[in-house]
């Protein structure tokens, strides 16, 4: 007889090792059906009552299964329809800088996920609103959670491929009120930053985080995600000259699937070659 150690509910064997789980085998099997083409993209997958009928499994095996490869960005929950199949998006390398540049036919170009000649479209229609203002951009503004603040929204991506990007500027309730034009529908030549400096509070100064969390239920139906893929979020934070506070949040964020960021690392003057060997200690 082989020996065998019980393992956080798992049977381990010397030469096999852990034994795979019944759902994490039946999500492989539909992967592979997936990337096979037996479900192509847009398909709805079996219904889970019947694809666990099928397999001999229990529901709650199958659907284990359906949401593990919810959670890998392959398929997404849809209501009343089940679990559709995605289309497979490509990813990105962005090697992304640091430097904000000025383009005479546009205005400023920030640190982007794209070349600055790659054809961009807006799917939908961008859209603004006084909406109330989330924690995170009520602080930055001074202002308190929930006040009514101007948001312009759009979801953009290359040209022919699903949504990329879903993007938040939010604009504090004093800037509006010295530019107007950048709560109307066209804010005219530049954009709404151009607007900003020329109501007096240029040249803005910009700072960048990025974090990674968990989508809301609109984003995800914007960027046609499931709530189970994470997000990238970058949020850049301009502020006046005028008055050294925030007066604009640009929120932007992408489907972890999507994009990897890539930095090149430069050696300190500390770090040139040749170096010297390192000395042990005593």
């Amino acid at each position: 007889m082989i020996a065998q150690d019980i393992y956080d509910g798992e049977i381990r064997t010397p030469m096999t090792g852990p034994k795979t789980p019944k759902w994490r085998q039946l999500a492989d099997e539909v992967r592979r059906q997936i990337e096979d083409g037996t479900h192509p993209p847009g398909a709805a997958l079996p219904q889970l009552k019947h694809a666990a009928e099928g397999a001999g499994v229990s529901y709650e095996t199958m659907r284990a299964a359906y949401k593990a490869l919810e959670s890998e960005g392959l398929v997404r929950s849809v209501k009343r329809t089940g679990f559709v199949v995605l289309q497979a998006p490509g990813r990105r390398r962005v090697t992304r800088g640091t430097t904000v540049a000025r383009d005479p036919a546009r205005g400023y170009v920030f640190p982007a996920a794209s070349r600055p000649d790659e054809p961009w479209e807006v799917h939908g229609r961008p859209f603004r609103a006084f909406v109330p203002a989330p924690a995170q951009v009520a602080e930055h503004f001074g202002i308190s959670s929930g006040t009514e603040t101007l948001r312009r929204r759009r979801v953009t991506s290359p040209a022919g491929e699903p949504p990329f990007q879903l993007v938040d500027t939010w604009i504090s309730p004093d800037a509006v009120a010295d530019a107007p034009q950048v709560a109307e529908p066209s804010t005219g030549p530049g954009g709404y930053l151009d607007r900003l400096e020329e109501a007096g509070h240029g040249p803005i100064s910009w700072s960048e985080t990025v974090r990674v969390r968990m989508p809301d239920r609109e984003e995800a139906q914007l960027l046609t995600i499931s709530t189970a893929m994470p997000i990238l979020e970058t949020t850049i934070i301009g502020v006046s000259a005028r008055t050294e506070r925030p007066i604009e949040v640009t929120v932007r964020v992408i489907p972890g699937d999507r994009v990897e960021l890539v930095s090149e690392l430069q050696r300190a003057r500390s770090a040139r070659w040749p170096v010297t060997p390192v000395k042990p200690k005593k």
